[in-house]
């Protein structure tokens, strides 16, 4: 889940938003402004928390010029209606100058301010961190709140993010939430739509289609293309020549996965692309020669939205025919009706199949309509987009046990029975990582609960002579989330190294959905020499060696003051703190702030009841690595309840 507005302080703060005000301008005029109205919430949010609110956005295709022909100064206009307030305005050819940075400090709270168009630079297309910086000067958070141009790496979409702290808005919580379920996590039967024209610019959505949906249907201008390489004759129609063989690849694959795989049965044919040629419907293997396929046919609008009133899920991206021209619309109105009629999560995809189910009234009647085709094709695609990737997960407080060598199996059976009948914060993850034969019983006794089950160690071989050493293959059968690697005792007692810690990573990582819990932390004899933060920087380095960002945002790392354990010395909150703080800042170093951000990081000292609470108000502390206290169900419950 990516953080949002909500999850910040913005009152008396300067806070820049990326918005997508690209509306299409006629005479001067803006003719649809259904993109300015999708940022209200998140504007109007802002403003009434006391924010100082400055927009930016691009409009056309100014290529680096000030052609202000592309002036932002309508949309300053309408949002000043729609707020019912003034917005500030300062027309710089250069976007940010003298004049804008006084216009955006002498804002007060609830104040709104709009940007001149950010690709009058044309630095802005091309990332440049200067200019980056230069917007990031105006203010002291980050808001995305453009979809549309999420798939772009630009200054004010992504370059930005390297300056400030960067959240979420409404709108792209949304698109997230809905686009992100569809690639995830789909209610089935899981149905997705694509039309438009060319089989090569969608051959990477339905290939990754492919391996989530149960059924695909295809139509549109690229349905020609799939029924060509079916060897039938599809006169004029629009033919992606290149795409036949992708197009026969991608039938056999669906095959090979048992996709349910769906091509018009009939056609609407005409002999001229005008909304008056004569036409007729004809089946699909009998397209004559001169004529050319403008819609589908009244048994495909069947075949269609049967399909689509059977399925729990519908993505629907690119229409069926030639809509624009209403003698070719009805193929897809009927689609967007079949949608419209459905109880199924219904999702456009931006781009024409939007324009499509407004055009015909039926936009309220869809669960979301995307605001970027583009972006909406590649985050299906499983792309990671540039301006999404910005923004760090929120970060939920994760608890664990760590039971280290205690607890017999019988003893674990007895701990579980208490523990899963208390009453624990549902907003706090919860596990426990305990001793390999003490697994299958947890297993089974938190089955149906949110009490995860993970274990203390793990090896770097699948198999092989290594006496009393458990391999991923292993735990993986076992059913555990989570695995502890590099404890403080295990570097001690058992020479694990960083070497061997990063090849735990890498295999945890890349060959299971286990979430490892790394931990670092220094020795007496480390801190008294003021060598703590080396010490811990270099683990991180070492042991995060070749990890991808995505894998380092899926690490749990536990920072333990070994020098605090056994010594009689007493790590404060404030100590815990400056080294939890420190990592994240490592972390940051080598990822950038979106990773550093979204890792959790534990605090793995003497956590009991009484010390949890001012522990976890620290503002780097997400969670705590429990040790003995976890032994008890009470205590550990008492610890996880922390917030009461």
């Amino acid at each position: 889940m990516k953080k949002t507005v909500r999850d910040i302080d913005v009152q008396g703060k300067r806070v820049i938003a990326r918005c997508d005000f690209n509306v299409p301008m006629q005479d001067g005029k803006i003719t649809d402004d259904t993109r300015i109205t999708a940022a209200l919430p998140t504007i109007e949010y802002l403003r009434d928390h006391g924010a100082k609110v400055i927009l930016m956005s691009h409009m056309g295709r100014p290529k680096g010029e000030p052609k202000m022909e592309f002036s932002m100064k309508p949309v300053a206009d309408r949002l000043s209606e729609y707020l019912k307030q003034d917005v500030v305005f300062v027309s710089s050819p250069a976007v940010v100058d003298d004049a804008v940075r006084r216009a955006a400090a002498e804002l007060e709270d609830g104040q709104i301010m709009l940007l001149e168009n950010v690709r009058f630079r044309k630095e802005e297309t091309e990332n440049d961190p200067g200019f980056a910086l230069e917007l990031a000067s105006l203010a002291e958070i980050f808001v995305q709140e453009a979809f549309g141009t999420a798939h772009r790496a630009h200054a004010s979409t992504a370059g930005i993010a390297d300056y400030l702290p960067a959240v979420s808005g409404f709108l792209i919580e949304k698109e997230v939430k809905f686009l992100g379920s569809a690639v995830e996590n789909p209610m089935r039967p899981f149905v997705a739509i694509m039309g438009g024209a060319k089989v090569a610019d969608k051959i990477g959505v339905i290939r990754s289609l492919l391996s989530k949906v149960d059924t695909l249907i295809v139509g549109g201008g690229m349905a020609y293309t799939f029924l060509k390489a079916k060897g039938l004759e599809i006169g004029t129609s629009l033919l992606d020549e290149k795409g036949v063989e992708l197009a026969g690849d991608l039938m056999r694959e669906a095959e090979e996965k048992h996709v349910r795989f769906l091509l018009p049965a009939d056609v609407r044919v005409a002999a001229a692309f005008d909304n008056d040629a004569a036409s007729e419907v004809v089946p699909v293997d009998a397209i004559p020669q001169d004529r050319m396929g403008m819609d589908i046919g009244p048994e495909t609008v069947k075949l269609f939205s049967e399909a689509v009133r059977e399925a729990a899920t519908v993505v629907w991206n690119g229409p069926m025919g030639v809509f624009e021209m209403p003698n070719f619309a009805v193929g897809t109105r009927k689609i967007a009706e079949a949608l419209a009629e459905s109880d199924a999560v219904t999702i456009i995809g931006g781009g024409d199949s939007a324009a499509a189910v407004k055009q015909f009234g039926l936009g309220d009647r869809m669960t979301h309509i995307s605001t970027g085709g583009g972006a909406s094709l590649e985050y299906l695609e499983g792309k990671t987009l540039p301006g999404i990737a910005v923004i760090p997960e929120l970060r939920v407080p994760f608890i664990g046990g760590n039971w280290k060598m205690f607890k017999t199996i019988s003893e674990a059976k007895a701990f579980a029975e208490v523990f899963r009948e208390i009453p624990r914060n549902p907003g706090v993850r919860t596990a426990i990582c305990a001793p390999f034969l003490d697994i299958p019983v947890l297993t089974e006794m938190f089955a149906g609960t949110d009490i995860g089950v993970g274990a203390e160690n793990v090896h770097f071989e699948d198999e092989g002579a290594f006496t009393g050493e458990i391999s991923l293959p292993m735990l993986k059968e076992a059913g555990v989330g989570y695995c502890v690697i590099g404890h403080s005792e295990r570097r001690q007692y058992f020479n694990e190294t960083d070497e061997t810690v990063n090849r735990k990573l890498k295999k945890v990582l890349s060959e299971s959905s286990i979430t490892p819990i790394l931990c670092v932390g220094e020795n007496l004899k480390q801190r008294e020499a003021g060598n703590e933060k080396s010490v811990v920087s270099g683990q991180i380095e070492k042991d995060f060696d070749g990890l991808t960002p995505e894998q380092a945002k899926k690490t749990v790392i536990a920072y333990e003051p070994i020098w605090a354990i056994g010594t009689g010395k007493t790590a404060t909150p404030e100590q815990a703190e400056e080294m939890c703080g420190f990592i994240r800042e490592t972390v940051k170093s080598i990822y950038g702030g979106a990773v550093s951000e979204s890792v959790i990081i534990q605090y793995g000292g003497s956590v009991k009841p009484k010390n949890v609470k001012e522990i976890m108000a620290k503002p780097d502390i997400d969670g705590a690595l429990v040790g003995g206290a976890s032994l008890d169900p009470e205590q550990f419950a008492a610890i996880l309840n922390y917030m009461e």
